[in-house]
C-alpha cells in the first residue's frame, strides 16, 4: 500500500491550498477505514490535523476547524485536506495516514500507513 500525497507548495499569508492523499498498490484491495493529515513544523513535533472515516465522518483539530476542511473522494481511498486562510505559523510538511482495521480470528487489526510528505510553505 502506499499513499500518494500532493499540492504542497508556496503561498502568501491568507492564501489557500488544497492537499490530495491517493492511496494505491495492488494490495490495497479493501478500503481504508480513517485517512488523516499530520503535520510536522520545524523543530516541531508531528501533529495530528485532521482525519476522516470511510463512512465520511470528518474531525478538525480544535484550532484548524475554521480553516481547514478534511474530506473522502468519491474515488476511493482518496482524501483531501482543504485549508484556507493560511498562515505562517501552518508551514510544516503535511503527512497523509490512513488506518486499516480488520479482525483476524477474532482479534482486532490495525494497520497503520504512511504517504511520504508535502511542503507547505506559507510565506509573503
Amino acid at each position: 500500500v502506499q499513499l500518494q500525497a500532493s499540492g504542497g507548495g508556496l503561498v502568501q499569508p491568507g492564501g489557500s491550498l488544497k492537499l490530495s492523499c491517493v492511496g494505491s498498490g495492488s494490495d490495497l484491495t479493501f478500503n481504508l477505514d480513517v485517512m488523516s493529515w499530520y503535520r510536522q513544523a520545524p523543530g516541531e513535533q508531528r501533529e495530528l490535523v485532521a482525519f476522516v472515516t470511510r463512512d465520511g465522518s470528518a474531525h478538525e483539530a480544535d484550532s484548524l476547524k475554521d480553516r481547514f476542511t478534511i474530506s473522502r473522494g468519491d474515488a476511493k481511498n482518496t482524501a483531501y485536506l482543504e485549508m484556507n486562510n493560511l498562515q505562517p505559523e501552518d508551514t510544516a510538511v503535511y503527512y497523509c495516514m490512513a488506518v486499516r482495521i480488520f479482525q483476524t480470528m477474532g482479534i482486532r487489526n490495525v494497520t497503520e500507513y504512511w504517504g511520504q510528505g508535502t511542503l507547505v510553505t506559507v510565506s509573503s
